[in-house]
C-alpha cells in the first residue's frame, strides 16, 4: 500500500507542475491530511480508497486551468486520468470505480453528490481547504494569477448569469479575470458550511468560516475608508 501511495505522489507532483499555487500539490497534501483527520471520527472508512482519491482528485486541474471555454470539468477529467493510471498499476477494478466516484463528486460547483463515506470525506476535506485563513490565502493567490481586483462591487445575481456556465452558481467560472475574493465569498465560501457531510468537518469548518466572515467585513470597511 505504501509503495502505491509513494508512486502516486510522484506521478501527481509531476502532472500538477504548472498549476496555479491555489491548486498545486500543496493543496493536494493539505486535503490528504484533512481526509485522514476526518476519517478518524468516521466508521467503516476504506483508507486505501480515501488516500488514493485524495492524491488524484485534482490531477487534471491544469487542463481546466488552461481551458478558455469554461466547459472542461477537472473532476471528470481527473477521474479519467486516475482510472488510466490505476489500470496501468494493475489496481483492482472495483476499487478504481470507488475512487472515480470520490473524484467526480468532490467539486463544490458540480452536480454529482458524494454517496460513499470516502467520497463525503474527500468532498469535505477539499471544501475545508477553501475556507479559513488558508482559503483567504488561496483566494488572493488567484487575484495575482488571474489579475483580478481585490474587491469588486457587482450585482451578484447578474454576475452569475454572465460569468458562470449556464448562469448557475454551481457552474464553472468562465472568465476568472472578472472574479474577485468578495465575489467568491458571496457565491461559494458562505455556502460551504451547510454543504459539509461529516461532523468533524463541520466542527472545523465553523471556526474557519467565522474567521473568514470577519476578514471580509473588515476588508470592506478598509477599502471604503472606514477603518
Amino acid at each position: 500500500m505504501m509503495d502505491v501511495i509513494e508512486k502516486l505522489r510522484e506521478i501527481v507532483k509531476k502532472e500538477m507542475e504548472g498549476t496555479d499555487p491555489s491548486h498545486d500539490f500543496l493543496h493536494v497534501t493539505r486535503v490528504y491530511n484533512l481526509c485522514l483527520e476526518i476519517a478518524k471520527y468516521e466508521k467503516n472508512v476504506d483508507l486505501e480508497v480515501l488516500k488514493i482519491s485524495a492524491l488524484l482528485h485534482d490531477i487534471a486541474r491544469l487542463k481546466e486551468y488552461t481551458d478558455k471555454t469554461g466547459k472542461i470539468d477537472h473532476a471528470f477529467e481527473s477521474a479519467k486520468v486516475a482510472e488510466r493510471i490505476l489500470k496501468k498499476m494493475k489496481y483492482p477494478k472495483e476499487k478504481i470505480e470507488k475512487i472515480k466516484h470520490c473524484i467526480v463528486s468532490h467539486r463544490f460547483r458540480g452536480n454529482n453528490t458524494p454517496k460513499t463515506i470516502e467520497a463525503k470525506i474527500l468532498y469535505d476535506a477539499d471544501k475545508l481547504d477553501v475556507i479559513g485563513a488558508t482559503g483567504i490565502a488561496r483566494t488572493f493567490v488567484s487575484v495575482g494569477v488571474h489579475k483580478q481586483k481585490i474587491w469588486n462591487d457587482v450585482n451578484i445575481k447578474e454576475y452569475i448569469k454572465k460569468n458562470f456556465v449556464d448562469g448557475k452558481r454551481n457552474g464553472r467560472i468562465i472568465d476568472l479575470s472578472k472574479h474577485s475574493p468578495n465575489i467568491e465569498f458571496e457565491t461559494k465560501f458562505k455556502y460551504v458550511l451547510k454543504k459539509l457531510y461529516t461532523k468533524k468537518a463541520k466542527e472545523i469548518g465553523k471556526g474557519r468560516i467565522e474567521f473568514m466572515k470577519k476578514f471580509f467585513k473588515r476588508l470592506k470597511k478598509e477599502i471604503s475608508g472606514k477603518l
